[in-house]
């Protein structure tokens, strides 16, 4: 019953994501947004709520120690898939689609953007793991530092919607279109209201397999034996970044690597502001290295792989998919160092 789950849950991301990436470009068509704001900002923050209810509802709602480091692990562990295993994924789609793509191997992308993107997740992700070094039983500096990442994070949305100027660019019909019996026929824009409606039930298509897909995760993983701490860092964060590494997918099969690449580095600085202050309002005491140090490796990961895919393209001023691929050599070892941890832990 559980693999059923998993597969028909796919699915319905699978077809989220494909309804998602067509409709927030057509909302952020209609906004008069260029491509790097509507992938930094939009699809990021749209793709990013499966992972984020994860952990809010860990903390929140699930009570007890063992729910609130399920949901550390959660919080910690999605920077990590994005800069490991999402930027793979994206390398990976690129060289197995090269053939269809005008660039080949080469994405298009505005290194500005992306350096901006990520200079801003360095910064409010440092802040968030610094803040853990302190002694645990130090409540209001942890929770001071969540209002200082949500600042961070209004100025940099505030900073891509003003430094983007409206672009335009080809889009595909709105998948919607035709229901909408009052609006012309394509290529005649379609209705904000549709497009609406379109974004919305994508979103709904994603956060609702995004839960199925985790259930189905944790009901293999209980049946299989799987270490709660395994699942927590490695399981759960696979199946709740689906979202990000399809959108991203779908945009490179498309050409479109501005917004494959900014739907990534953008759920990165919003994974460095949100679900970080979940945890350091909602659970200060066990955000604390202290306590889970495994957990908080991931987030030295996270900056060794990030700046091995980064500053390579801020020098050379251009990214191919082959510089993503570094990405999955990281994920590997981490992978292999919670295994060791964990098998020495239970021997």
């Amino acid at each position: 019953m559980d693999l059923v789950l998993l597969v028909v849950s796919f699915a319905v991301i699978l077809a989220g994501a494909e309804l998602f990436t067509n409709g927030i470009e057509w909302f952020g068509h209609k906004l008069e947004l260029a491509e790097g704001a509507i992938g930094s900002v939009l699809a990021a923050v749209g793709t990013a709520l499966p992972e984020t209810m994860i952990p809010f509802i860990a903390i929140v709602f699930g009570g007890g120690v063992a729910a609130g480091e399920v949901g550390v692990g959660a919080i910690l562990g999605a920077p990590f898939m994005l800069s490991t295993l999402a930027m793979f994924v994206t390398g990976a789609a690129v060289l197995l689609m090269r053939k269809r793509r005008a660039n080949r191997e080469d994405l298009v992308v505005d290194p500005g953007v992306l350096g901006h993107d990520m200079a801003y997740f360095a910064v409010a992700y440092a802040i968030a793991v610094g803040v853990a070094l302190l002694p645990a039983d130090l409540i209001l500096p942890r929770q001071l530092t969540a209002i200082v990442l949500i600042g961070i994070y209004a100025w940099y949305v505030v900073g891509h919607l003003r430094a983007q100027a409206a672009q335009e660019a080809e889009l595909a019909p709105l998948r919607f279109h035709r229901l909408d019996r009052r609006a012309p026929a394509h290529p005649a824009p379609p209705r904000f209201r549709i497009v609406n409606a379109q974004v919305l039930v994508a979103l709904a298509c994603i956060v609702g397999g995004a839960w199925g897909f985790v259930g189905a995760v944790q009901g293999l993983s209980a049946s299989l034996g799987l270490n709660g701490t395994l699942l927590a860092l490695i399981v759960a964060p696979i199946a709740t970044e689906l979202p990000e590494k399809l959108n991203s997918v779908i945009w490179v099969r498309q050409g479109k690597d501005t917004l494959a690449m900014g739907n990534i580095t953008g759920a990165m600085v919003f994974q460095s502001a949100f679900p970080t202050s979940i945890g350091l309002v909602f659970a200060p005491q066990l955000w604390s290295v202290s306590g889970a140090g495994i957990a908080f490796a991931s987030a030295g990961i996270t900056f060794l792989a990030s700046a091995a895919i980064i500053l390579p393209m801020l020098v050379r001023r251009r990214l191919d998919g082959r510089a993503l691929l570094v990405g999955g050599i990281f994920y590997l070892v981490y992978l292999v160092v919670v295994l060791a941890t964990l098998t020495g832990g239970n021997a």
